[in-house]
């Protein structure tokens, strides 16, 4: 029996322009929200909070969100919501704040409002979340029927973010193309969806090699440019669009099967998302044999800071035998049009090294 491929477009609304927050009350009152729980980090809501507008008809009930994205956390907040009769979410951080924020309101029925502080992850336009256990490493990746019921980004508050968070972001979105190419180039008679996911996959590469660089050097001279707001959206909009309309043949494949075994490891913990999915964009194409486009991306993940070798994520060679154990046998690895090995991610994983010296 032929998969199905859903459709999982975009948020019910999405704004992306200076100023966007200060609409907050009149989109929850459009929606018939009267008391809302709002989500929050630590040092994203000591940027976020000079920005987030005093509401007058609509209650709001703050709470930091723990620090993880997972179940036991999630059922704090649904207990949260109950007790306290909320009728919608309002999430304002990071990834991981916002995937809590979907994955208790998918779970309640309730709509969800994404404010993004960063733009490291398409999580502001998917109804997706990644979920992780009590040691930091992912478990599990849901995929909700509901949309996002508003993404409102603000690029002045996002200018505002640490640099570290947008090269990641630059390396997650990159690998849009790369894990998606070799899935569809292999495929015929494209479905008008997935030519949209295909679509989306190649201006995520060509905007970000085009303008990434710049929008680094922008962020860091907290100039809003062009170049900059163009950088935030690929990561957040486009970036989503790409499994929004693939489905599983345009959302991960080998670079993300690389990420999942690297949380297995203990010393990448501190590494954000980012960075090791763009390690895994490396390893894939030396899988791939594709060396000329590892050398022609190097320079780039060189200038931006990105990682090129397992030595900068904390890792040794011990541990990349299990990364290599682990991504082989990833579900998301099985996708690609070939079968993996242990064998040859970790022939890939040592020329990489090699490249590195």
């Amino acid at each position: 029996m032929k998969e199905t491929l859903i459709v999982r477009g975009a948020p019910q609304e999405y704004i992306c322009e200076v100023g966007s927050w200060n609409q907050l009350e009149t989109h929850l009152l459009n929606r018939n929200l009267k008391r809302v729980l709002v989500l929050t980090g630590t040092k994203s809501w000591e940027v976020a909070k000079h920005y987030f507008p005093k509401l007058t008809q609509v209650e709001l009930i703050f709470e930091h969100y723990q620090n993880e994205c997972c179940y036991d956390i999630r059922d704090y907040f649904i207990e949260v919501v109950e007790t306290k009769q909320l009728d919608g979410i309002i999430a304002v951080g990071g990834g991981k704040v916002l995937d809590l924020g979907k994955l208790v309101a998918s779970e309640m029925k309730i709509p969800c409002i994404c404010l993004p502080t960063l733009a490291s992850t398409c999580a502001a336009y998917t109804p997706v979340s990644i979920v992780y256990n009590d040691k930091h490493e992912m478990i599990d990746m849901l995929f909700f029927s509901q949309s996002i019921s508003l993404t409102l980004i603000d690029p002045q508050v996002l200018l505002h973010s640490p640099k570290d968070y947008l090269v990641a972001g630059i390396g997650d979105t990159l690998a849009k193309w790369y894990e998606s190419d070799p899935i569809l180039s292999n495929m015929t008679d494209l479905s008008v969806e997935v030519e949209i996911a295909r679509f989306a996959a190649k201006s995520c590469q060509k905007n970000l090699l085009d303008e990434g660089k710049q929008a680094i050097l922008d962020l860091e001279s907290q100039t809003l440019s062009p170049s900059f707001i163009k950088v935030i959206e690929t990561n957040i909009m486009l970036a989503g669009m790409v499994g929004g309309f693939g489905d599983k043949y345009g959302r991960t494949s080998g670079a993300h099967s690389i990420h999942d075994a690297l949380t297995h490891i203990p010393e990448t913990a501190k590494q954000l998302h980012g960075n090791k999915v763009a390690y895994g964009i490396l390893v894939q194409l030396g899988f791939e044999e594709k060396w000329e486009e590892v050398n022609q991306l190097l320079p780039f993940f060189t200038d931006l800071g990105l990682p090129i070798s397992y030595q900068e994520l904390g890792c040794t060679n011990q541990d990349m035998e299990k990364v290599a154990r682990l991504a082989s046998k990833d579900e998301f690895m099985s996708l690609l049009p070939f079968e993996v090995s242990e064998e040859m991610i970790m022939t890939s994983i040592k020329r990489l090294e090699a490249m590195s010296l």
